[in-house]
C-alpha cells in the first residue's frame, strides 16, 4: 500500500498556495534540484543547500533570507520506492517551465502543479517528459478554464490517459473541480505507479535548497 499522489487534492495539501511537485527516475536529488532550477523561466538561478529541513523550517529559512516567504523558492527533496521527488516553497508559482529538457539523457520526469489561491483561477496540471520530450500533458479540471483542456501528447501515451479518465466519467463539468481534480490525480497514480510519501513530505526534515537568483 502506497500514498500515492491522490492526497495532493486535499485542501492546502501541502502548505498554503497549492503544490508544485516533481517526480523523476533516473535523476538523483542533486541532479534533480539543478535541473528545476534550470527550468526557472524569469531568472538564472542556482541552487543553496541549506541541510535538512521540514517544510515548516524551509518556509521559516525563506522567511529570514527574503524578508518574505513569497519573495524566494526553495525546495525539499527525497528518494522513496524508486522515486525521486522534489516539493516547491516560497513563490514558485508561474516560475518554472515546463520543458521536456528536464527529462533528457533518458531520465523520465512528472510534474503537478496547482496554484490553490489564485483568483484567476487556474487548474491544476500535469506534464509528464521522458527523454527530452513531452509525452503526455493536461489540466486537471479537463476544462477549457485556462487553455485547451484536453489530454495531448504522445498518440498512444495520451489516448490510454483519456480511456482512463473516460472510463472514471470525465469529463464532468458538472461534478465539483476537487473531486474531479482528485480523480484525476488517482488515474495517474495509478497508470503510471506515481506515490509521494505523505508522511516525510509533511513531517520529517529532507535535504533543502534554495533556488537564489
Amino acid at each position: 500500500m502506497t500514498d500515492g499522489i491522490a492526497w495532493l487534492a486535499e485542501p492546502q495539501s501541502i502548505s498554503f498556495g497549492g503544490y508544485s511537485v516533481t517526480l523523476a527516475r533516473g535523476l538523483g536529488i542533486e541532479a534533480m534540484a539543478a535541473r528545476i532550477a534550470a527550468s526557472s523561466q524569469w531568472s538564472k538561478r542556482t541552487v543553496e543547500p541549506v541541510g535538512e529541513l521540514t517544510g515548516d523550517e524551509l518556509v521559516e529559512a525563506l522567511d529570514s533570507e527574503y524578508g518574505d516567504v513569497w519573495d524566494g523558492i526553495g525546495l525539499r527533496l527525497g528518494v522513496s520506492g524508486g522515486w525521486t521527488f522534489a516539493v516547491a516553497y516560497g513563490g514558485w508559482f508561474g516560475e518554472f517551465q515546463h520543458d521536456p529538457a528536464i527529462s533528457e539523457g533518458g531520465a523520465e520526469v512528472f510534474r503537478v502543479e496547482y496554484e490553490e489561491e489564485n483568483g484567476k483561477p487556474v487548474p491544476p496540471a500535469f506534464h509528464h517528459h521522458r527523454d527530452g520530450r513531452t509525452v503526455c500533458t493536461f489540466n486537471l479540471h479537463l476544462d477549457d478554464s485556462w487553455g485547451n483542456g484536453q489530454v495531448v501528447g504522445d498518440a498512444e501515451v495520451a489516448q490510454r490517459v483519456r480511456e482512463l479518465l473516460t472510463a472514471e466519467g470525465l469529463p464532468d463539468h458538472e461534478r465539483e473541480d476537487r473531486e474531479v481534480h482528485r480523480t484525476s490525480l488517482r488515474v495517474l497514480e495509478r497508470h503510471f505507479g506515481l506515490t509521494l510519501p505523505r508522511a516525510l513530505v509533511l513531517e520529517a526534515p529532507l535535504p533543502a535548497f534554495l533556488l537564489a537568483d
